[in-house]
């Protein structure tokens, strides 16, 4: 695909409501966690998992102004998310065990890109005159790389942190449901063990990201209005909309998947 044609949509996605992008990124992740499955199994959703890590800490760098708030949010909600739903359909088909492997897999790919990007940094930027008319185009390359996976440290420490408690009681929840259930109910373990899990997600990240580690610390008003509140509800809908999602992929679910 040409840059032009890539320009082109981007492009036309920017003349779109935020909000109707919203849905489409949700769609794109809520499907794409269901096809890799049916494809490949858990080892598609370990991809899944490790992808959308990776894409959620960058995706926070960019703000985005909703109709529906006072303030820019930062994105990432969906992302995050979406790792609830593959990690629920790990839980329910191929048990709690290959679940914590995901989660585990998830924090070390990012770490590992983390490492591998800031190496690629470490090599010296080209002059112009190093560079000269045939590679002039790579001279602002260094620091568009550096801007996406230089963050600053409170988001990777903040995030990093969210990601392994919330996820972690994801899969602990969802296992504890499943056994007060026998194995029913699937739509009350999914929709409870998610929406506990993204509140304390969405507390960690905040407090530790604008306010513990942050430079210059939000407002406490803010932060909770905006960033903890003010983006659960869209948790919320989330939660309700994947659910025909974690039937389409566990209806075959076998009995014998154990902890």
């Amino acid at each position: 695909m040409s840059s032009s044609i890539v320009e082109t949509l981007i492009g036309y996605l920017n003349t779109m409501p935020p909000e109707m992008v919203w849905g489409l990124l949700l769609i794109t992740c809520f499907t794409t966690v269901i096809l890799l499955d049916k494809l490949f199994g858990y080892v598609g959703l370990y991809i899944y998992i490790a992808v959308a890590i990776i894409s959620a800490n960058i995706q926070v760098l960019k703000a985005v102004k909703f109709s529906i708030y006072t303030d820019p949010v930062a994105l990432g909600t969906i992302l995050f998310a979406s790792t609830y739903l593959a990690s629920d359909i790990l839980s329910e088909k191929y048990g709690t065990k290959i679940a914590r492997q995901a989660i585990w897999l998830g924090f070390s790919a990012f770490f590992l890109f983390a490492v591998l990007m800031i190496i690629t940094l470490g090599f010296s930027p080209l002059t112009e005159q190093q560079a000269g008319e045939a590679m002039a185009w790579a001279l602002p390359y260094h620091g568009h790389i550096a801007a996406l996976f230089t963050p600053q440290m409170n988001f990777l420490l903040a995030g990093m942190l969210a990601y392994l408690v919330s996820q972690m009681n994801d899969i602990w929840l969802f296992d504890k449901l499943r056994q007060k259930t026998q194995r029913r109910y699937l739509w009350l373990r999914n929709n409870v063990s998610t929406l506990v899990s993204s509140f304390i997600d969405n507390v960690v990240f905040s407090v530790f990201a604008w306010i513990v580690l942050a430079s210059e610390p939000l407002p406490w008003q803010t932060v909770i209005v905006t960033y903890i509140l003010g983006t659960y509800w869209l948790r919320l809908i989330i939660a309700v909309l994947d659910t025909p999602f974690i039937y389409l992929a566990c209806t075959d679910a076998p009995v014998t998947a154990t902890s």
